[in-house]
């Protein structure tokens, strides 16, 4: 794997301030922690850190390889060892408009793999996918990092059964038997030890089905009437959406559980905590107010045991026409934190600002002895990254050195 320049190796390091219980929302465990996810500020993508013990965000650098003028999206960031992978996604150009707002052209589905040494501050490339994607399922499992499902095409909305698995030991990808359906906007998660790929849209790989048929038609046709053919594919239905896919790394195989998200609408994000499942909302909403944890044996989600976030003071001292932004959980021993943005005015010349805050909800607080929600707002470092408008590109992902 080959380094890469820029600024990031000039980065700061994690601060030593804090732990768990240090009063400034520091978290489980005993060594240092970063919560990375990657936002768009503008017309470039970047690289962000909020440390739990010092109550802060930094801004870690651009992500390598996007070109001036281009965002990355539907991309995974995942963390395993010291490591943060950006992987895949769709690029796109972006422009601004006469009143100011971004647009966004789809240019190309991206294979790249690099990733940020938290340790050292230094960003690498990594080997590229087998299969370019985005809007896939991925998560970190025995060591390697599982990936499945995206789409592969820009043209049209049709996801694929491919799945591949990277060994960073050995630096490179390998891959996986096929699932027994497509899907994309599908969440990955690990959990007893399995690779969880979770919800989606979907449409099943059977060789009968006249979704295959269509498939395999336009993967033998001319360009144009390819994608006529790809438009033209029968939608998902809700019992393949509902479903889940289980790859036992032990066996090698592929398991469905039927009904295991049993929304139509794709899950936003599920975290595994302390042996269970959690999750705070969808891709159209994703905070309800509270969590949602899985039962395994019953196959369905219940609201957790006093989840529901009371009314916050820092969230009431945001003026009425205040909107979020964004909205992410990351998992940092039994603590859940969930990172937030929020559109504020900036003075009176129409520009906006966005204001972050931090929830964090301890999943084995007792009510009696200790609420189990705090709340923060963060400082931020001398490159003022809550300036302007922030959109959320990823989802976060947690490294404890």
């Amino acid at each position: 794997m080959g380094s890469l320049d820029g600024d990031a190796a000039t980065s700061p390091s994690f601060s030593s301030t804090g732990s768990s219980g240090d009063g400034n929302g520091g978290g489980g465990g005993g060594g240092r922690v970063g919560i990375y996810a990657c936002f768009a500020l503008g017309g470039s993508n970047s690289l962000e850190c909020y440390e739990p013990g010092a109550n802060t965000w930094r801004r870690v650098g651009e992500l390598p390889g996007v070109p001036d003028g281009h965002v990355l999206k539907g991309f995974a960031v995942v963390a395993l060892g010291d490591f943060v992978y950006v992987i895949g996604g769709r690029l796109c150009r972006r422009e601004r408009g006469g009143g100011g707002e971004y647009r966004d052209t789809d240019v190309d589905v991206r294979g790249d793999v690099v990733r940020y040494d938290a340790r050292r501050g230094e960003w690498g490339r990594c080997a590229p996918l087998l299969v370019p994607r985005f809007d896939f399922a991925c998560a970190p499992c025995g060591g390697k990092i599982c990936v499945a499902g995206g789409q592969r095409s820009l043209s049209g909305a049709r996801g694929t059964a491919a799945a591949e698995v990277f060994d960073a030991d050995k630096g490179g990808w390998s891959r996986l038997p096929d699932m027994s359906t497509r899907r994309y906007k599908c969440v990955g998660v690990t959990w007893h030890g399995r690779f969880h790929v979770v919800g989606g849209f979907a449409e099943s790989t059977s060789s009968s089905s006249p979704a295959a048929a269509a498939d395999d038609e336009a993967a033998a046709a001319p360009p144009g009437r390819a994608t006529a053919l790809l438009l033209l594919l029968p939608q998902s239905s809700a019992l393949e959406r509902s479903s889940a896919e289980v790859f036992d790394c032990a066996r090698g195989v592929w398991e469905i559980i039927p009904g295991m998200w049993q929304l139509d609408v794709p899950p936003n994000q599920i975290v595994a905590v302390a042996g269970r499942l959690l999750s705070s909302g969808d891709c159209l909403n994703s905070w309800k107010g509270h969590v949602e944890v899985y039962d395994g044996e019953l196959n369905i989600w219940s609201i957790m045991d006093h989840s529901a976030m009371p009314d916050m003071p820092l969230l009431a001292a945001l003026p009425p026409s205040a909107q979020r932004r964004y909205h992410t959980m990351a998992v940092v021993g039994n603590q859940l934190y969930f990172l937030a943005g929020y559109q504020v005015a900036a003075g009176g010349d129409g520009g906006f600002r966005t204001v972050s805050l931090v929830h964090s909800f301890d999943t084995s607080a007792n009510p009696g002895l200790m609420p189990p929600w705090r709340s923060f707002q963060p400082t931020m470092d001398q490159d003022g990254v809550e300036d302007g408008s922030k959109e959320l590109f990823s989802q976060c992902c947690s490294v404890q050195l």
